[in-house]
């Protein structure tokens, strides 16, 4: 399964913990982790996905160059925020931790295009998202409602 992990590209400590323990679980659960391969909460994903032996794509808004040390294979767009589109599109389910506009955009496209989403600190809940406390249960909504679903 390819899974979207979305966020700011800067986030406070804890968001970043989060963010790193998604990407361990995806990992150990032989996810493949997409997102926007800059830093913040794209980074601390990949980081953590990586500390797992997983592989990272990141779907950058501009230059190969941008991307954070931890994503693998690294797709620039020079489409800006308009690259949302892609990393939603190559997703079978996301997850949002925090966030801001380009986030709520991420989800907002999931959702009409019938996408499970799960968010962890979301700033803002749109109806057909599931928030959740824990990362754990956040990624066991994704694989289970995936399972059933076919994506």
């Amino acid at each position: 399964m390819q899974i979207g992990v979305i966020g700011a590209s800067v986030c406070d400590e804890e968001t970043y913990e989060i963010a790193f323990r998604v990407g361990q679980l995806l990992a150990e659960k032989g996810c493949i982790l997409i997102n926007g391969g800059l830093g913040g909460v794209m980074e601390a994903s990949a980081k953590g996905a990586k500390s797992k032996g997983g592989i990272t794509v990141g779907i950058l808004p501009r230059k190969i160059s941008e991307a954070n040390p931890f994503i693998d294979i690294k797709i620039a767009t020079d489409m800006g925020h308009a690259r949302n589109m892609i990393i939603v599109h190559s997703s079978d389910a996301l997850i949002s931790i925090g966030g801001e506009y380009g986030t709520i955009s991420e989800i907002a496209i999931a959702l009409k295009e019938g996408k499970p989403v799960a968010s962890l600190r979301p700033p803002v809940v749109l109806k057909g998202m599931k928030v959740f406390e824990k990362p754990e249960d956040a990624i066991n909504y994704i694989l289970s409602f995936s399972r059933s679903q076919s994506l």
